[in-house]
């Protein structure tokens, strides 16, 4: 054997060593046990991020983040509200099954993501929002309210608030009995959440066994950038409301119209003047969410995590600013339900990991089962999401992906901006978009032609053709994932 000869066959040895590590095959002595952080905000829309085309948005680590891993583009919030997506995001069981509305808790007892990965030797922590206890807004300050300890998804550490509109008063909770607290978070919520799960990653970066750290799933849910549309002066220094460039699909009036106009704390002002004064803060947050994002990043490097651990990007739901006239979530426009998912971190393309986008219908029941994937796990028989992991790590079986996605308001909440009807509603895959309430067609949009959905076709006899076939699969997703609605027949 010559000397080119001896280096390539060790180059492929050690290829495929590396490879069958990353595979965790049975005859590996160190399986692959890799860690997994969800990085999760509130409210934020997929188009707004910099590397997805907003011209308004400042997002340079979240931009690193797609470049360097997968961008599903065309993920989307089933339910875009939050307490129905976290129940679901922790379960991989839809809505109707977990959590139907606003308000309402995740069913006693029922198993979570942490379950399984506590099984498999994993800590689990959380930090943040929590949104799932089922405290009544109407009788009290929800901040104030303490999650019982069987009540936080069994994760081993859980240091949150069920909700918190008040980024700059925002208070946390945890532990049990003696080692119980509870407190107010010091400056804006957003950093302050990151200086904990920061502090987190340091302990889980210590914690070892035989000179392993031993693995981890570790989320943080930060409220913003969730109404009201405040961050740090630093940030809102660098959006002038005026400048924003507004959707296509936001109504622009010079002046405020009787019919055309909105109050916001006693205050009367157009679609377009709302929007751009929301914006302006939005971006802001978004800026300051991205910022630390940054730091989070970069800590896993400074602790020798970065290329053993994952990281998860996403959004419970969207923001509509003004577009179709409309303002916050649960609505099934796009600006509503299309979130950012960002599959990154860990190691490099050169090792078998894809990157790029992908056009994946990814929804929020998708989230566990494509996470564990992520960690070589296998989902329970009770969660209902597919397993996406494969678009990432390449040796992973290839995702066999629906030809739609389901979109639902279960039970809807009686708020201004909200919608108040339950509808269903589906995506698919070649760019159909159709929602309804009981027996009654309401939207329907070629997203193709049309992405910002100005032109309903739904009640167009040219399209009847297309609409049936949109109504009998939604009427297959009814029956499929045993909900209850009226579809309508036409």
């Amino acid at each position: 054997m010559n000397r080119r000869d001896l280096i390539v066959g060790l180059s492929q040895l050690a290829a495929a060593g590396t490879l069958a590590a990353n595979r965790g095959m049975a005859d590996v002595q160190q399986p692959y046990r890799p860690n997994v952080i969800w990085l999760i905000a509130d409210q934020w829309r997929s188009q707004a991020i910099g590397a997805n085309g907003d011209p308004n948005a400042h997002t340079p680590n979240i931009d690193r983040l797609c470049s360097s891993g997968i961008n599903f583009d065309q993920a989307r919030s089933g339910f875009p509200l939050c307490s129905p997506f976290r129940g679901s995001m922790l379960t991989g069981r839809y809505p109707h099954h977990m959590v139907p509305g606003h308000q309402y808790p995740l069913p006693q007892g029922q198993e979570t993501i942490a379950n399984i990965f506590n099984n498999a030797g994993y800590h689990t922590g959380y930090f943040g929002k929590w949104h799932l206890g089922g405290f009544q807004e109407k009788d009290g300050r929800t901040a104030m309210d303490i999650v019982p300890p069987d009540r936080r998804g069994a994760f081993n550490t859980w240091v949150g608030y069920e909700n918190n509109n008040s980024q700059w008063d925002s208070w946390v909770h945890g532990g049990a009995g003696k080692d119980a607290f509870h407190y107010r978070l010091p400056g804006y919520e957003t950093d302050a959440l990151t200086d904990l799960f920061i502090q987190h990653l340091q302990q889980r970066a210590s914690d070892k066994t035989a000179e392993q750290v031993k693995p981890f799933f570790a989320v943080l849910s930060v409220q913003p950038p969730h109404n009201p549309y405040v961050a740090p002066a630093e940030y809102m220094a660098h959006y002038n409301a005026e400048r924003l460039r507004l959707r296509p699909n936001v109504p622009l009036f010079a002046n405020v119209p009787p019919n055309g106009a909105t109050e916001v704390f006693g205050q009367r002002m157009s679609i377009e003047e709302r929007a751009r004064q929301e914006l302006a803060g939005y971006y802001a947050q978004i800026e300051n969410w991205d910022w630390n994002v940054g730091r989070i990043v970069d800590t896993l490097s400074r602790l020798g995590l970065s290329t053993n651990t994952h990281i998860m990007m996403f959004a419970d739901h969207g923001d509509m600013h003004g577009s179709h006239g409309l303002f916050l979530k649960t609505n099934p426009y796009e600006e509503s339900v299309r979130i950012p998912m960002i599959v990154s971190g860990e190691v490099s393309f050169y090792d078998q990991r894809g990157t790029g986008r992908r056009s994946t219908l990814f929804s929020q029941v998708d989230i566990a089962p494509t996470t564990l994937g992520l960690c070589g796990l296998s989902a329970p028989g009770w969660m209902e999401g597919h397993d996406y992991s494969g678009h990432r790590l390449r040796f992973r079986p290839a995702p066999v992906e629906p030809d739609s996605i389901y979109l639902q308001q279960v039970i809807p909440v009686p708020y201004a901006d909200c919608i108040d009807s339950p509808y269903r509603g589906l995506v698919t895959k070649d760019g159909w978009k159709y929602v309804c309430f009981e027996n009654q067609s309401w939207l329907m949009f070629n997203l193709n032609e049309d992405p910002y959905e100005q032109v309903n076709v739904a009640f167009n006899a040219e399209y009847q053709k297309q609409r049936n076939q949109l109504i009998a699969r939604l009427k297959q997703w009814v029956a499929d994932t045993g909900d209850k609605f009226n579809i309508p027949n036409y």
